[in-house]
């Protein structure tokens, strides 16, 4: 199925013919008609279309039947996943094991490190470190589909789903599915409620009065693989599922796994009966009618409160992503002659729709965001940077901010500043593989990542532009000060250069360097700087005087790496340009100018020669989605608006947006939040500019294409 899949995948990808677009016209965009002229339309199931709805918290996603009738056949695509921010568990540990176990000392600088990595040995240390990896993890709350029977009495498959028509319409938040069984119509309408943990449904059919047409929850079991895809429920004997009360128009169900235990709520409109069918199996069978209205509430404590029926629900879902598209930005595209302006439109507006849904709550998410877990279900800090700063440059920082303050939760900053001491630096040392509390996932890279560490001031920085206010000072100072004493007292000064490194001891953003080995990568030099110089700005907002640490760092922090007319990857990558190596993975030397402004470091002749270089020989293949975007800010930056909108659509698998607007990677993640993050960053800056650049959309060619944008926010 997954090679079915790859071939259909590449069939999506399109040609890299040029694009050319206008300056931005004064007439106010029609924001409904923009949006609902990318209304999702199938009419055949896709594994990799499933759609979703849902409030940036929580998430359910739903196959052709609107519901999640289908799951193990799902899985073999984008799972049909029901998740939340809340939603965790942990396997026992009946082993006892001790976080301390996954750590071990590396000689870095004339003195020991403690990191923790990857072990292999001895043995015990081996299965801690599996231990911390997979838990805490990322729970599937459970499956609610269809119980549908056939004639004959037999349930049905996914081939007896016919004539099917199934719309996602973004403006509404509205999933309307239509098909039939045996010849018998069904039509389901789904929504998300925008502030509670809630899908609502109605269905329509004649099957319902026949006693064909049933809806049933099922619970799954954590894998606690790597990659877990909602259809694992076997170990029955591992987890308990209880109806705690029922009547006729309700039930509420516990599920309790281990130390973890939460409820689904279901009420319905008219009578219905519900029946255990096995172990974690539950039926609502409706007793009559053709019509039947059903509300599911998951939550982590018990609540006797009436739910939002499917009609409040469906208002509610209405008038909250009309304030949405209402709001912030919007670029259209209408009137373009090039043949993928409607592409590159679709992919903006369904990157919006998708990240409000996945990437918009009070955490960091993880990279498949409510939909699935990778990496166990995980944020990776390193990734904020691509899930967030495009709602402060779309003009909705108040989505930003959300996640912004989970890092001033207690648990998250203490973590992040034991790390600090216990490597033995000031500050806080922000936590690359994550969970909730702040807790530390032991990684063999992530340990040693450091570019996720600036991201807070960045972060801030935004928030501040976006409101100008001492309160947004006052409220953040501590932290962004506190993220600036880490980011001095890590570099190694070299008495020999009379300069400070990064380094050794360190994998750039490029993952593709040893850690031990490596020091000075040039976009984390150019982000430790950009940083440095925002905490001074910040303390001389607040008149507070300037870090004596801090400037002694920004003096003698050590130069770009240059090789020839370029700029090296990193300064002991002497082998930049001939390793193969070296020419896979994130091309992140683009990073330091692009994602970066200019911080008086960075040569545009130099860095348009590193450009071209990689623009020609980059292994593009073997990138990710986010790499794409940040090649066009760097084109843009280096005024090349043509390279920057062919980057943004270049003929990659890791650069396909599937039907329903996810970005796809390959068979195993199907759906990569970065990547339309990033998207919506690059184009944000195309169009509306950065600091030092007067003119409207400086990333775009100026012939040809028509566009017109507004609400955007200069990048930095």
């Amino acid at each position: 199925m997954l090679k079915r899949n790859s071939v259909r995948v590449l069939g999506l990808l399109l040609t890299t013919a040029g694009i050319i677009l206008s300056c931005s016209g004064e007439k106010k965009i029609k924001r409904q008609v923009l949006v609902e002229r990318h209304t999702v339309k199938l009419n055949a199931a896709d594994t990799l279309a499933s759609l979703t709805v849902g409030n940036g918290s929580f998430a359910f996603t739903a196959d052709i039947t609107g519901l999640q009738t289908f799951p193990e056949f799902y899985a073999k695509g984008v799972p049909l996943g029901t998740q939340s921010e809340w939603g965790w568990h942990s396997f026992p540990n009946t082993e006892k094991y001790r976080f301390e176990e996954t750590l071990k000392d590396f000689d870095l600088n004339g003195r020991p490190v403690s990191y923790s990595v990857q072990v292999k040995e001895p043995e015990r240390s081996k299965k801690a470190v599996d231990y911390f990896r997979m838990n805490p993890h990322r729970l599937f709350l459970g499956n609610l589909g269809f119980e549908i029977t056939k004639k004959d009495g037999s349930k049905i498959l996914i081939t007896d789903v016919k004539d099917i028509q199934q719309e996602l319409n973004l403006f509404t938040g509205q999933i309307h599915s239509q098909f039939t069984i045996e010849g018998e119509k069904v039509e389901v309408i789904t929504y998300g409620h925008q502030q509670e943990d809630l899908v609502a449904v109605k269905v329509n059919s004649a099957l319902i009065a026949q006693k064909r047409l049933k809806l049933n929850i099922r619970f799954p079991y954590p894998t606690g693989a790597w990659g877990d895809f909602s259809n694992h429920f076997n170990d029955p004997d591992k987890h308990s599922t209880t109806i705690t009360g029922s009547n006729n128009k309700s039930a509420t169900i516990k599920h309790s796994l281990d130390t973890t235990t939460y409820f689904v709520q279901l009420q319905w409109n008219n009578n219905a009966a519900i029946t255990n069918k096995e172990a974690h199996y539950f039926v609502v069978s409706p007793e009559d009618g053709n019509s039947f209205e059903l509300s599911a509430r998951f939550a982590p404590t018990a609540n006797t409160n009436n739910l939002p029926d499917f009609a409040a629900t469906a208002q509610n879902s209405a008038a909250e992503w009309k304030k949405f598209w209402s709001s912030g930005g919007a670029i259209d595209f209408e009137g373009s002659t090039d043949s993928r302006a409607k592409e590159l439109e679709r992919r903006i507006v369904l990157s919006q729709y998708l990240t409000k849904v996945q990437c918009s709550g009070n955490y960091p998410p993880q990279e498949t965001g409510l939909t699935y877990n990778s990496w166990y279900g995980r944020p990776h800090l390193e990734m904020h940077w691509w899930h967030g700063v495009h709602f402060a440059l779309w003009g909705r920082p108040e989505l930003l901010e959300k996640s912004l303050n989970w890092y001033l939760q207690p648990s998250v900053y203490n973590n992040a500043k034991k790390i600090a001491e216990r490597q033995k630096y000031d500050g806080v040392r922000w936590q690359k593989m994550t969970d909730n509390a702040g807790e530390e996932g032991p990684s063999s890279v992530g340990a040693f990542l450091i570019w996720q560490q600036p991201h807070f001031i960045y972060f801030s920085e935004l928030i501040y532009r976006a409101k100008n206010d001492e309160a947004t000072l006052n409220k953040y100072k501590d932290y962004v000060f506190a993220t600036a004493d880490f980011m001095a007292s890590y570099p190694h000064f070299d008495s020999v250069t009379g300069k400070y490194n990064l380094g050794k001891g360190v994998i750039p953003a490029q993952e593709r360097f040893k850690a031990v080995e490596t020091f000075n990568p040039t976009y984390e030099l150019v982000y430790w700087r950009w940083a440095l110089q925002t905490a001074q700005q910040w303390r001389e907002r607040l008149k507070l005087e300037r870090n004596k640490k801090w400037d002694e760092v920004l003096e003698k922090l050590a130069p770009l790496p240059i090789q020839g007319d370029k700029y090296l990857f990193t300064e002991s990558g002497t082998d930049s340009y001939t390793n193969p190596v070296y020419k896979t993975d994130h091309m992140s030397v683009l990073g330091a100018f692009g994602m970066m402004p200019q911080t008086g470091t960075v040569d545009t002749t130099r860095m348009q020669n590193t450009f071209n270089w990689i623009w020609n020989n980059w292994s593009w293949h073997e990138t990710w989605g986010w790499d794409f975007p940040m090649t066009a800010m760097t084109a843009s930056r280096l005024g090349d608006g043509k390279r920057a909108v062919e980057a943004l659509l270049m003929p990659i698998q890791t650069n396909t947006y599937l039907p329903n607007g996810h970005n796809y990677q390959e068979g195993r993640l199907t759906i990569y939040m970065p990547g339309n993050g990033g998207i919506l960053s690059a184009i944000a800056m195309m169009t509306a500019g950065f600091d030092g650049v007067k003119e409207n959309n400086p990333g775009i060619p100026k012939d040809g294409w028509k566009v017109k944008w507004e609400g955007l926010v200069k990048m930095p």
